[in-house]
Order: structure tokens, then sequence, then C-alpha cells
């Protein structure tokens, strides 16, 4: 299934049904009175999050979604019938973002939440709700309200545990492939991976899932290259592994260059916990390995981890250590929901 994280949709709720202007008709009842039915409410729109999409791919075939319409009202008092109710049903993770592009309308993190975009119209009176003591055979009804119309953006962010991130060809689609059962494209040139790619790890019994981004280059933040369109993804990650490549010509200005594009794009991006790792150990020599790790410790002022998804070398060690780091913002999770509970 092609992946598909943004989508421009209209949609339209139900006009109201009219009310109905009647009037009692019976043999031997000489004064039968009004007796028209109110409309039918007109069906709503509703955005709701399923379970089994990773994607907007379905909204890419279809971008108008109209509710129906409320049914007129009839006589003998006989209300018109409700219109139906459309429902955009979208992944975990989907933003529902207001015509401008910037305000968010709502945020569904977890299945079985839904939120009701547009109200349906309200049905019209019919004449039997303008009886009264003075006025005994109205001859008045009231149309149905029109329904209301928008047009949104749905915005599609993973929900995923960590983030795989680094320059293109850092490696990072074959460590997910030899940690997980996803299937990514490998090959041996730059933006391999065009679109983010999700593979559940398990780890001393323990799971996750790690999300792989594509690769960022210096300017991403400004439209170079993939541009910044996918560290939207990154935003709901607990953790991020940045690898980097060891047989590029110097690991600390690659580490410094995707860091600037992290804190370039914010949202708090450049303060999620991070480790950084040497990819591909096993394609240099022991002296240059040692080198390319000096300089990565000295810009990232850590102990990086050296790894090789090919041999599986520290692959292992790599993984556990990232597991502590999603477990600890698990934990800080549930604390603050904890706390900002109430009754």
């Amino acid at each position: 299934m092609k992946f598909l994280d943004e989508a421009k949709v209209y949609a339209r709720s139900g006009d109201g049904g009219n009310g109905s202007v009647s009037f009692r008709r019976e043999k031997f009842i000489e004064f039968g009175g009004p007796d028209g039915g109110d409309g039918g409410r007109g069906g709503d729109v509703i955005v709701e999050c399923v379970d089994g999409l990773n994607t907007l791919i379905d909204y890419r075939y279809q971008q108008h979604f109209k509710a129906k319409n409320g049914t007129g009202g009839s006589g003998r008092n006989r209300a018109g019938a409700n219109g139906k109710d459309i429902v955009l049903k979208v992944p975990a993770g989907t933003q529902v973002i207001d015509e401008d592009g910037e305000s968010v309308l709502a945020d569904l993190t977890a299945v079985g939440e839904k939120i009701t975009l547009l109200k349906g119209g309200n049905g019209g009176f019919g004449n039997a709700h303008f009886k009264s003591s003075t006025n005994r055979a109205p001859r008045r009804a009231n149309p149905g309200l029109p329904g209301l119309e928008k047009t949104i953006f749905l915005r599609l962010k993973l929900i995923a545990d960590a983030g795989l991130i680094g320059l293109p060809n850092a490696g990072k689609s074959t460590f997910l492939a030899a940690v997980s059962a996803a299937k990514p494209k490998i090959a041996d040139y730059p933006f391999t991976t065009l679109h983010p790619q999700l593979g559940v790890v398990r780890v001393d019994a323990r799971e996750f899932v790690l999300a792989d981004i594509p690769g960022l280059i210096e300017g991403a933040h400004e439209g170079a290259g993939l541009g910044d369109r996918f560290l939207g993804h990154v935003e709901r990650c607990g953790a991020l592994l940045h690898l980097v490549d060891v047989t590029g010509d110097d690991a600390g200005k690659a580490w410094k260059t995707v860091r600037k594009e992290l804190k370039s794009y914010g949202e708090g991006l450049e303060n999620k916990p991070e480790i950084v790792a040497l990819s591909k150990a096993d394609a240099v020599t022991p002296k240059i390995l040692a080198e390319q790790k000096a300089k990565l410790k000295k810009a990232c002022k850590t102990e990086p981890l050296v790894l090789s998804a090919h041999s599986r070398k520290g692959v292992e060690s790599a993984l556990r250590t990232l597991v502590k780091v999603i477990e600890k913002h698990r934990k800080d999770e549930r604390r603050t929901e904890s706390l900002s509970w109430r009754p």
C-alpha cells in the first residue's frame, strides 16, 4: 500500500428536511386541525480514528464527502427521517487542520477517538408546531436549515516509540530490516527511502515500534532534498536513534548537519533523547573506525555506539539501550497523565 501522510478533503453536512403543511381530513371529523410533521435533521460529518489503517491513501481517490439530507415531514404528524451521518476513517496520529493550514481542529491519537466536524442542519417545523389557541389552522411551516461545509487538511504523524534519523544512505533501512519484519527498500544510493517505514522490534521479551524516517541533508528545513516534511513523524517518537555513516568524510560534521535541521524544524525535536551510533562498522579498517569515533565523540559530547546491521555487530546492545530510553519516556508520560488527572 502506498504511503500518504497528507490529504485535502472537502466535507459537507446534510440539509435539514422541510416541515410539512397538512390538515387532518377524516370522515365525520369536522375540525381536524393541522397535522404537518417536522423535517428530519441532516447527517453529521464525523472524523473517527480506527484500527487497521496506517496511511491516508483512501483520500487520494476520493476528496469530496457529503452527509445525507434529512427527509421532509408529512401529514398525520409524521416527522421526516434524519439524514445518515458520514464517517471519515483515519489512522491513529491524524491531525485535522483547518483550511488555513495552521489551526489544528483535532488531534486523534488513539483508536476510538472521534469528533463531529460538521453538524447537520436542523429540520423545519411542520404547521402542527404552530397551532395555538388563537391560530387554530396555521398555514406555515419552516424550511430545513442548510448544512455546513468546510475544506480541511488531514495530516498523519506516525506514532512510534523510536525514530531512526540520519543523513541519506546512513544505513537506516538496513538497520530496520535487520531488527524487524519490515522490508524497506535498500540500495547503495542516497534517498532510497522516500516514505517513512514502521517496524515492530522485539528484544528481551519487550516490543516497541521503530520508524525509519527518510534522510535529511543540509538545508532540508528550506526544502533541499526531500525537505523536512517527514520530520513531523518524529514529533511523536519517544527517542531517536541517530545513525552516522562511518564511511563518510567526517562523522562529527555529519552529526552536526542533522542536529542543525532538527533545531531549525523546531517542535522540540532537538530536545528528544538521542542515542548516537556509528553504522557500517564492518566496512572500514579499525584505524578509520577509531578516527571517526573520536570525531563523533567530540561533536556530540557522548560516547557513540558502534554497530553494523549487516553483521549484527552491536545491534543488540543498541536495541537494549533504546529500550531503556523508551521505557523511561513511557513512565514519564504515565506520571504526567496521573498528575494532570482530575476527578
